[in-house]
Order: structure tokens, then C-alpha cells, then sequence
């Protein structure tokens, strides 16, 4: 029999002899995680192929049930009304089936990423995501409003300026990916208020190039004062629509993986209407910045083509914030009307 040497080196061996038991439970149990890793990836393939087949022979049966619902009769066309729900409540299921199963990045991720498979497996990690996507939103917000704050009154340079929209580019352009990720995991964020990112993207990267002169210094002002007014009615609506948002999936009315969002959904009607006031003001300030915009670009001095390209995307803006959170209120008002009739 071997005897181990004695002194340090007898120490070392016994140590590698331990190390190399637990190695090999390692090497077994990495062999099981491969293992389970390939019956893992077919059971996702399986259920994948399972549900667009399924997908695909609902979108045909909901066609033929629609082209001959209308040659039914009364209690026919109730049953088919009673299919329709239930076809479209299917729908919604595989929704929450799919937030949990691989899928291919839409064309922005794909630029943005390549075809990684950013889809995170389980509940908490999704929700983990989620929450550091909100703190990421605050506490740019809150530096957001100190910057905007610091350029408005304390400093007039155009490179602390130009770090400020540099700032701003960056934070539309993380938020984007991120809000692509997380729709990828099951988020139903409305698509305005996706779209709307990446026009504020655009607006702050020209916002960036516009150099030093005349008709910048005439918009300046106004557009750091806008800049701190949005940032602050941010940081309301994230502090309101939390607190509502975790009221209502404690209920079970809201979704997991539902966000906060720079506007007016149906679910914040209980509770946060006092902050329509804010976000209309926000809005017509909108419209004044692309009226602003559009009057300097008619002056004589204007040679800036910068001009004219933020005033399209601060009208756009306002368009499309404006009649989106007029929508919401006028359906919400149809239907609390239509409620108190029946009732």
C-alpha cells in the first residue's frame, strides 16, 4: 500500500485525492444537466411546432365562423358568439405559453443582438428583469431632471448640453432594447408607447448634432424647461403606477410582467385619473415645441436642418400621445356608460 508522504506534501495529496472525488460528482452531475438540457430543447421544439399548428387552425376556424355567423339564427349565432370567446381566450393562453418558449428576435433585436435567444425560462427571473427595467426608468429619470435642471439655470454650454442629449440617446436607445426583451418574455406593452421611444431616439440624436448658434439658443430654453417637465410627471407616473399596478396583480386584474408606461392605459382609470391634467399639459407643451420649431425654420437666419427635423418628430409626438390617451378616456367613458345602462 501507498503510504502519502509525510509534511505539506502529504496535505497537498490528501487534498487532490478529495478534489478529485468531488470532480467526478461534478463531471456526473454535468452529465445529467446535458442530458436534461437536450430533452429540455425537444420538449421546447415539441410545443412550439404544437402551438403554431393549433395558432394556424384557429385563425381558419375563426375565419369560417365568421363568414357563416351571419347567416345564423338567434340561438345559433349565441353558441357562435360562445366559440368566438373561447377561440379568442385560447389565444390568450398560448400567449402565456410562448413567454416561456424560445423565439426569434424581431428585426430590431436582431440588429441590435443577432439571433440571441434572449427569452428568460423562468417566473422569477423574467420578474427580476421587469423590476430592474422600472429602476433603471428612476433613477435615470431622477438624473434626468437634475441635468436638465443644472444646463436650464446653472450652466449655458453647449458641451454640457451636448452630454445631456448624449444622455438622452442613450436612455430611449436601452430602453428600446430592453422593452423588445421584455416583450419577448410576455410584456403587453401597447405599441405606441413603444413607438414612441424610438422617435424620441431620433429627436435626441438630431437634438445632438444641432450646433451652437442663433436659432439654437432661441429653442434652448424651452426645450430644457420642457426636458425637466417631462422627466418630473415621469417620475409621478412611475411612482403612482407602481403602487397601482402591484393593488391590481395582488387582485389578480393585472398581468405579472405589466409595465410602467410614459402614458394613459385603461388600467390606471381606478385611481390615477388625477394625472391626465399632467400629461395633457405635457402634450400641448409638445405641440408649442413643434410650432416653435416650425416658426424659426420660416426665419431668414435659419440655415440649420436640424430645425425643421426636431419639429416633425415633437409633432408626431404630440399626435400620437394625444389621440392615444384620447382613445382610452373616450372608451373608457363609453364604457362606464354602457355599464350604467344596463344596470
Amino acid at each position: 500500500m501507498h503510504l502519502p508522504a509525510p509534511g505539506p506534501l502529504g496535505d497537498c495529496l490528501r487534498d487532490w485525492e478529495e478534489l478529485q472525488q468531488d470532480f467526478q460528482s461534478i463531471q456526473e452531475t454535468h452529465r445529467l444537466y446535458r442530458l436534461k438540457l437536450e430533452e429540455l430543447t425537444k420538449l421546447q421544439n415539441g410545443c412550439t411546432s404544437a402551438i403554431t399548428r393549433q395558432k394556424k387552425q384557429l385563425q381558419e376556424l375563426a375565419l369560417v365562423l365568421k363568414q357563416c355567423k351571419r347567416s345564423l339564427q338567434s340561438g345559433a349565432r349565441e353558441a357562435a358568439q360562445e366559440l368566438e370567446n373561447q377561440i379568442k381566450e385560447r389565444q390568450g393562453l398560448f400567449f402565456d405559453m410562448e413567454a416561456y418558449l424560445p423565439k426569434k428576435n424581431g428585426l430590431y433585436l436582431s440588429l441590435v443582438l443577432g439571433n440571441v435567444n434572449v427569452t428568460l425560462l423562468s417566473k422569477q427571473a423574467k420578474f427580476a428583469y421587469k423590476d430592474e427595467y422600472e429602476k433603471f426608468k428612476l433613477y435615470l429619470t431622477i438624473i434626468l431632471i437634475l441635468i436638465s435642471f443644472t444646463c436650464r439655470f446653472l450652466l449655458n454650454s453647449r458641451v454640457t448640453d451636448a452630454a445631456f442629449n448624449f444622455l438622452l440617446v442613450w436612455y430611449y436607445c436601452t430602453l428600446t432594447i430592453r422593452e423588445s426583451i421584455l416583450i419577448n418574455n410576455g410584456s403587453r406593452i401597447k405599441g405606441w408607447w413603444v413607438f414612441h421611444h424610438y422617435v424620441s431616439t431620433f429627436l435626441s440624436g438630431v437634438m445632438l448634432t444641432w450646433p451652437d448658434g442663433l436659432m439654437y439658443q432661441k429653442f434652448r430654453n424651452q426645450f430644457l424647461s420642457f426636458s425637466m417637465y417631462q422627466s418630473f410627471v415621469q417620475f409621478l407616473q412611475y411612482y403612482y403606477q407602481s403602487g397601482c399596478l402591484y393593488r391590481l396583480r395582488a387582485l389578480g386584474e393585472r398581468h405579472t410582467m405589466d409595465l410602467t408606461v410614459e402614458g394613459f392605459q385603461s388600467w390606471m382609470w381606478r385611481g390615477l385619473t388625477f394625472l391626465l391634467p399632467f400629461l395633457f399639459f405635457g402634450h400641448f407643451w409638445q405641440l408649442f415645441n413643434a410650432l416653435t420649431l416650425f416658426s424659426l425654420a420660416r426665419d431668414p437666419e435659419c440655415k440649420e436642418w436640424q430645425v425643421l427635423m426636431c419639429g416633425f418628430p415633437f409633432l408626431l409626438l404630440f399626435l400620437g400621445n394625444f389621440f392615444t390617451t384620447l382613445r382610452v378616456v373616450h372608451q373608457k367613458f363609453h364604457s362606464q356608460r354602457r355599464g350604467s345602462k344596463k344596470e
